[in-house]
């Protein structure tokens, strides 16, 4: 057998070699991405309770899939006040949480994420960033735009030029990421607003925000529960679901 026949078969075996080996490495990379979590089961509250509660308050349904909070009163344009979140029984620290939510006319509500849990506080968003869910165009106490929807209330405004919110009584799709400390707001399938928390600009906005006049806890817990919030109007959410990171 002569030197380039021996070197063919050498190269042949190589190539059968890598090819064999390359489908397991693939394989081995994607096992070892973080997998989803469900959030909601589409038939129970397994895994949610009311903020400093044993029960759920019975405003909080369950119905066609989704999870509903129906709404205190008649007037759709009214802001009626807090009730009573619920949030999820496990913490998280870095993550991706998707969820799709729909609201009433002049609907009020938000998302919030590193919930601490005390008796101590009256309410989750005295410890809690939010993502805040608004019907903008109707309504009746938020106007500014670091108080409509997509923004890290009262912190950051969402880039208006790219939100596209679908009005009320349609669905709309949220993505947060949080990952130590850099933050992504997405509002379906558009990123929307990024910040990183303790950069100066947010210390800048943390001085001007309500939260550090009247909030001291506000912010400081880098791991927390997922609260879904109860602002006195009707709200459904769907596909809740977690990555942690």
């Amino acid at each position: 057998m002569n030197t380039r026949h021996v070197l063919s078969l050498l190269f042949i075996s190589f190539l059968i070699s890598f090819c064999a080996d390359e489908p397991q490495q693939q394989v081995k990379e994607v096992e070892s991405e973080p997998e989803w979590i469900s959030l909601f089961d589409g038939e129970s509250f397994e895994g949610w309770k009311e903020y400093n509660s044993d029960t759920i308050n019975p405003k909080w349904q369950i119905e066609d899939g989704t999870i509903i909070i129906s709404k205190d009163g008649d007037d759709v344009t009214k802001n009626t006040g807090f009730g009573k979140s619920i949030i999820t029984e496990q913490q998280f620290g870095n993550f991706v949480l998707e969820l799709e939510y729909r609201m009433s006319r002049g609907g009020n509500s938000g998302i919030m994420y590193h919930v601490v849990e005390d008796p101590k506080y009256n309410n989750d968003f005295e410890t809690a960033p939010e993502y805040q869910l608004l019907d903008d165009v109707n309504s009746a106490s938020e106007y500014l735009p670091h108080r409509l929807t997509a923004a890290n209330y009262d912190m950051f405004a969402p880039d208006t030029s790219l939100k596209q919110l679908n009005p009320p009584g349609e669905w709309n799709k949220v993505r947060l990421v949080y990952d130590n400390g850099r933050v992504e707001h997405w509002l379906n399938d558009i990123k929307v607003l990024e910040f990183t928390e303790g950069s100066p600009q947010w210390q800048q906005a943390y001085i001007k925000s309500k939260f550090s006049k009247h909030f001291p806890d506000w912010g400081k817990s880098n791991t927390g529960h997922i609260s879904l919030q109860d602002h006195g109007d009707y709200v459904a959410f769907k596909n809740i679901r977690i990555r942690e990171l």
